[in-house]
């Protein structure tokens, strides 16, 4: 038989009509001859509003017991769809993480997979059962404990599933049709796509495209698992992200020169202001920012002012790394001799992403007019092989992202439909 796995979403499993119609979905997969596999992730909000819950108790809730309580979010929803399916007639089980033989590092929020034992797995498959596994979540072996792998972690769960068992195919269950040109939300007239190179899907999740987790896609890669990203409102075929070495069916045809367009709120910019232009600053305050853990992003350093011999580096970073990173780099600010810090979290990153940039010219060209064109002021720029990002104003981004979308020719002839979710 086949082994398919398939992961939903939380707007997918928002409440119970919602989780009746994925069991409706998971029963038809059986039905047509395959063994089946489903990662599921907490009901609609629910680990927003845990964090919230969390945060109301205590400003700093430990990192221990904040990865049991959201964790519980998926316990949920995985039995209620276990009890759904049942109720149609299949036999299905549910599984925690652990349970399911996901074992992690022992890293609290964030926590990385270093090995898949799907033992009780295989034994439910082996009988006839559909099996249903809690995504977001893993146990470490050493500590005893359970881990949370992060936001969009039911992605990485199913994927690592998916490679571990050795399924035909890796289904990603959300509330859009498919993979679009831009995020349907922001641009209305979105295109879908039916096919996307994983080292374009790579930089668009890196770039803030929300519709696959970046983890997810560098391991469904590495491991040589195949991804479709599809609707659980409709039939919709969805689109499939392939490896550039083996191309899918008409994935040649369809390749354009940009493959989508994304934008991201979520960064922050600092600017380190007066740094003395010497050899080995510049290695003093990134060392001081690893220190922290931070992300960094994007980097520029201006050119130095001739009568001071002093100049201004800037770098982005996640909002949510911003405060400790300011209060690494003040408490050093007599050793790098610098003059002052400023902060600004205001900022919108928009990156256009194609493969097809390595052999094509002009794409920098028509970005920047479009932008000049739609009166978007550009901050901070860089560059890779397939990707330009730019850096403006939070407030215009996503106007941005409808001149750039239109410019390049991405728009469809109608509006994209998005079926729910929140946006949280």
């Amino acid at each position: 038989m086949t082994l398919i796995v398939q992961k939903f979403g939380g707007s997918s499993v928002a409440d119970a009509e919602s989780i009746r119609r994925v069991a409706k979905r998971i029963v038809e997969t059986r039905k047509a001859g395959n063994d089946v596999v489903v990662a599921v992730s907490a009901m609609g909000d629910t680990t927003d509003e845990l964090l919230d819950l969390a945060h109301q108790v205590t400003p700093l809730p430990a990192p221990r017991e904040l990865d049991m309580l959201l964790s519980s979010g998926e316990r949920i929803s995985m039995a209620l769809l276990a009890m759904a399916i049942k109720g149609m007639g299949y036999e299905a089980r549910s599984y925690t993480g652990s349970q399911a033989g996901m074992i992690t590092d022992a890293t609290h929020g964030a926590a990385k997979i270093v090995d898949v034992s799907p033992v009780r797995l295989r034994e439910a498959l082996h009988e006839g059962a559909i099996v249903i596994v809690a995504g977001f979540q893993g146990f470490n072996r050493d500590t005893r404990d359970i881990t949370t792998l992060g936001r969009g972690g039911s992605d990485t769960t199913a994927v690592a599933l998916a490679a571990a068992l050795g399924a035909d195919l890796c289904e990603i269950y959300t509330d859009v049709d498919g993979i679009f040109t831009s995020d349907p939300r922001a641009v209305k007239r979105a295109r879908q796509l039916a096919h996307i190179s994983s080292e374009e899907m790579l930089e668009l999740a890196a770039s803030g495209a929300k519709v696959l987790h970046i983890r997810a896609v560098e391991y469904a890669r590495r491991h040589g698992v195949t991804l479709r990203v599809r609707s659980s409102f409709n039939n919709s075929p969805g689109t499939v992200v392939y490896d550039p070495a083996r191309l899918p069916e008409g994935a040649e045809v369809e390749e354009s020169v940009i493959a989508g367009v994304a934008i991201d709120l979520s960064q922050a910019k600092i600017t380190v202001v007066g740094v003395p232009d010497i050899p080995g600053v510049a290695a003093k305050i990134f060392k001081i920012v690893a220190g922290t853990d931070a992300n960094v992003d994007m980097i520029v350093q201006n050119v130095s002012v001739a009568a001071t011999g002093r100049t201004d580096i800037s770098f982005t970073l996640p909002k949510t790394d911003g405060e400790k990173t300011l209060s690494a780099l003040g408490a050093a600010k007599d050793d790098i001799g610098f003059e002052s810090l400023q902060y600004d979290d205001q900022i919108g990153k928009l990156s256009v992403v194609g493969a097809a940039m390595r052999s094509s010219t002009g794409v920098s060209a028509r970005l920047f007019e479009a932008l000049f064109d739609a009166g978007i002021n550009i901050e901070m720029i860089t560059t890779s092989e397939i990707r330009i990002s730019v850096i403006t104003r939070a407030d215009s981004v996503n106007q941005a992202a409808l001149a750039v979308h239109t410019a390049f020719e991405l728009d469809a002839e109608e509006d994209a439909v998005v079926h729910a979710g929140t946006g949280r």
